[in-house]
């Protein structure tokens, strides 16, 4: 296997989806050895050196946990809204209520940004139906955090649709409800800016749709350290191909170790691929 800690993270990924000791013994054949020491401060250390599409931050988020939280606020596709949110101790987990506690070296050492001057003037609701141009759509649609004001915009939508400016700057943001997100139609150039903007339709179809595999495995692979309750999706829709195509066959398991480098397709198709192979 290459020398690389993004092939032995994605590797390691799958072998945890088989029983634990074939698992070991694959990893001493193909040079896998089993991440030590604290994995959740290691996948922090790496997540901050991954791109990761945004709706892994939110991901991350919906844990409340303050720590992760510090960790999305220090990443680099981290965008304002979120930095903001995370300041303010917004809760992001299903049924949650806020405020959350914030990191003491975020309390000390971030300032949050001012409300923009359009959402003082005329609200929250005001400033996105005043929003004529992409710009004030997207300052307006910054301003929305957490549960209650998703549900207000929902409301107000659902009262009298909000303008398209304020749709598309909505639908972009990657805790935009899906309800809401359908809510506002579809349209092929609104769900192109929407996959532009990294918001995925879930875990189980980032895993089974997206590429190249040793990316999103890698990804994915810092789900039970920073997002568990969200990765259980993505095992349970890799965790029949690993078993039918892999199990606990060592050639399938080198083959794909080797093929994963220079894969380009998805992660079932590198299953199935290695799998034929041996």
């Amino acid at each position: 296997m290459r020398d690389s800690s993004t092939d032995q993270r994605a590797v390691g990924f799958l072998l945890d989806l088989i029983d634990a000791d074939p698992a070991a013994r694959i990893r001493r054949r193909i040079g896998a050895p089993r991440p030590g020491g604290n994995r959740r401060r290691v996948a922090q250390a790496v997540l901050k050196l991954t791109a990761v599409p945004s709706s892994v931050l939110v991901w991350i988020l919906e844990e409340d946990d303050p720590e992760l939280n510090a960790a999305v606020y220090a990443h680099p596709s981290a965008d304002p809204t979120l930095r903001r949110a995370v300041l303010r101790g917004v809760p992001f987990g299903p049924g949650r209520r806020g405020p959350l506690p914030v990191d003491i070296g975020l309390r000390k050492h971030a300032d949050e940004p001012e409300v923009p001057q359009a959402v003082v003037a005329r609200g929250l609701v005001g400033a996105l139906r005043a929003a004529t141009a992409m710009g004030p759509a997207r300052i307006a649609a910054s301003m929305v955090l957490g549960h209650g004001d998703w549900r207000t915009v929902t409301a107000a939508d659902r009262e009298r649709p909000l303008p398209g400016y304020a749709r598309w700057a909505l639908a972009v943001r990657p805790d935009c409800p899906p309800a809401l997100r359908a809510q506002f139609g579809s349209h092929p150039k609104f769900d192109h800016r929407v996959r532009q903007a990294g918001v995925l339709a879930g875990p189980g179809v980032y895993a089974t749709a997206h590429g190249p595999a040793a990316q999103v495995l890698k990804v994915l692979s810092l789900g039970p350290a920073l997002f568990p309750a969200r990765v259980r999706e993505a095992e349970d829709a890799l965790r029949p191909l690993v078993r039918d195509h892999l199990g606990d066959r060592e050639e399938a398991w080198a083959v794909l170790a080797k093929l994963l480098d220079t894969y380009h397709g998805t992660a079932p198709e590198l299953i199935m691929t290695a799998g034929a192979i041996a």
